[in-house]
């Protein structure tokens, strides 16, 4: 096997002249231009002339091909990278299975509201409703309905000359707050119908910043939070995970009024965890003393940032945070419009929001600052450190956790897979990381976090297994100089772990750590602490690190502590390409997953 394998398998030997150009060329033309780099998919007959179109603007450095192993895995790629590099991410596929294999990524990204572009191909106009090979015209398997309630804009292109207008359509609603997926099916005759220039006719990129400015800020509502503030004795602040680009501001703000800081789950990667005014995870997978910041008595205003306040982010619409004391700030009126019962809404752009805030208590002689909270050495020990230094046999999942947080660099992004992944990871899992200690950047300085994702990377609402993986290699391609660590069950391994071997074909450094206890944990724990039938939830046994090994993937098996710490993970994270540990945990440790028992109806 060669050592490092080509994004691109197949090129052709001589560009095409500039009189030959194709509708596809038109699209890769536009991709370039916002600065898009990679285009991931599966390559098939309907859709070959678009992958034609990267292979030519590969050679000249332009956006380039990565084939996935499988069309979901595309598109989980395209999230990730989307979250890394804050640009709109891009995937396709052919007709038929193909685009439905998409569907579930796109489904992914319209809940979690991640900008990507999906294009799948067509067969030829003249062959629809003839029963042509994949037909998913609207005469076939109609893949632009199926599209239709999990995209931002979804459109058949039925001519070359709808191209541009088009494409430029589905890129700004993309864009647009709340971001999501857009999708374009098109004909692979019309993907090579001749077009007059490569060369795009708008300046997209002007556009899609002007598309990010323009939302509405409600100067009135800002008018009356500054009033609502003054007036409160004490405020709390839940941070979500729309947060990411406003968190400096964020938290300037936040100790300037001495605000007790709870998180969302998929906003806890945005504050360090030792912010002295940090208090945990509220909503699924939490800490019990982000709830009882939250009742505190003396604090009568509670700002919910930048979320969506779902069944995961409000601990299953729990009146801790739905009552009177809340004030909803956020940029989509999607996620206003779940919580009719707070006394203040403010729509905006959530930086916008809080510069403001910020330079009004800053020009007051004497702002209103609520009574500090503790200010000890160190964060609040929201978690019990004697599970966390367990040293069994099999390594229990809080103490891996506790370990990979400990050892990984500063920098690494982790992104932690549905299921008992994503609870051990928002309960347990910390970064040692001294830098910006008090979790903001000093004031009229840019904050140094260059991307808006955070350090841990966890899906809401739809959570589809497997999506870790790919999102990792897509994360890991966005931004190389970071080490990336994707946290996932054997299930979703077994499920999407082919995708592995694309990160080996792109020698990026992904270090993808398997919870393997032979099972479907969260179905496991679930039906134990229901009561229900025990059934369906065993996986068999397997050895990864031989999968790994099979593909030409360094692995190892953690068992214990002792083997955990044998390792140097700091080295391993060094290293270009990817490396897989096959941690066998104790398959007995319950994960914090009692607020998903209460929602389901079957807690006891």
């Amino acid at each position: 096997m060669k050592s490092k394998l080509s994004l691109v398998s197949t090129v052709q030997e001589h560009p095409l002249p500039e009189s030959e150009a194709q509708a596809a060329d038109l699209i890769v033309g536009y991709l370039e231009q916002i600065g898009v780099e990679y285009v991931f998919g599966v390559p098939g007959g309907a859709i070959e002339p678009l992958y034609n179109a990267l292979a030519r603007s590969a050679r000249r450095g332009g956006p380039r091909p990565v084939v996935a192993r499988h069309e979901a895995g595309a598109a989980f790629m395209a999230d990730g990278y989307a979250r890394e590099t804050g640009r709109i991410g891009v995937c396709c596929a052919t007709s038929g299975p193909g685009a439905t294999n998409l569907i579930t990524g796109a489904a992914c990204a319209y809940d979690n509201s991640v900008p990507m572009l999906v294009i799948t191909g067509q067969p030829p106009l003249p062959s629809h409703g003839r029963r042509a090979l994949q037909d998913s015209s609207c005469a076939g398997v109609n893949v632009v309905g199926m599209f239709e309630h999990c995209t931002r804009f979804n459109s058949l292109v039925s001519h070359v000359d709808q191209i541009e207008a088009k494409l430029v359509s589905a890129l700004m609603h993309a864009w647009q707050v709340p971001h999501g997926p857009s999708h374009l099916s098109i004909p692979v005759d019309v993907l090579r119908a001749p077009v007059a220039a490569i060369h795009p006719a708008f300046d997209l990129r002007r556009r899609l910043r002007q598309t990010a400015d323009a939302v509405v800020l409600d100067e009135t509502a800002i008018d009356q939070l500054c009033a609502e503030l003054k007036q409160a004795r004490r405020v709390a602040m839940l941070v979500g995970g729309g947060c990411g680009e406003a968190i400096g501001s964020i938290l300037n703000v936040a100790e300037a009024l001495g605000a007790a800081l709870v998180s969302t789950p998929d906003g806890k990667g945005l504050i360090n965890p030792e912010h002295r005014l940090y208090r945990g995870v509220f909503g699924f997978a939490g800490h019990a003393t982000a709830r009882a910041a939250l009742l505190e008595a003396d604090i009568d205003l509670i700002l919910a940032i930048g979320t969506s306040l779902g069944e995961w982010t409000s601990a299953g619409w729990c009146e801790t945070v739905l009552n009177e004391r809340l004030v909803h700030i956020d940029a989509s009126h999607e996620h206003l419009m779940r919580s009719p019962m707070a006394r203040l809404h403010v729509r905006g752009r959530i930086l916008s929001v809080f510069e403001r805030l910020r330079a009004r208590i800053e020009s007051v002689p004497n702002p209103p600052t609520q009574a500090s909270l503790p200010d000890g050495a160190g964060h609040v020990p929201y978690l019990d450190a004697q599970e966390l230094l367990d040293d069994a046999t099999p390594i229990n999942p809080r103490r891996l956790m506790f370990e990979l947080g400990r050892r990984c660099p500063p920098h690494t992004r982790f992104l932690a897979d549905a299921g008992n992944s994503t609870a051990w990871a928002v309960h347990c899992l910390e970064v040692n990381d001294r830098r910006l200690h008090r979790g903001h950047a000093r004031a009229g300085q840019p904050s140094r976090r260059a991307h808006h994702g955070g350090w841990l990377r966890v899906t809401m609402d739809f959570a589809p297994m497997g999506w870790a993986i790919g999102g990792a290699v897509g994360t890991a391609l966005g931004n190389p100089r970071c080490p990336v660590v994707c946290l996932t069950g054997d299930g979703s391994f077994l499920m999407n772990g082919q995708e592995i071997t694309v990160a080996r074909a792109a020698g990026v450094t992904v270090l993808f750590v398997i919870l393997n206890d032979s099972a479907l944990g969260m179905v496991k724990h679930g039906q134990r602490l229901a009561g229900a039938e025990r059934i369906g939830f065993e996986l068999p046994e397997v050895d990864y690190r031989r999968l790994a090994e099979a593909m030409d993937i360094p692995a190892y098996v953690v068992r214990s502590p002792e083997d955990l710490a044998c390792l140097d993970l700091a080295a391993i994270l060094r290293r270009k390409g990817p490396t897989l540990i096959d941690a066998r945990i104790d398959g007995e440790a319950v994960p914090p997953m009692s607020l998903r028992m209460q929602a389901l109806g079957t807690a006891k």
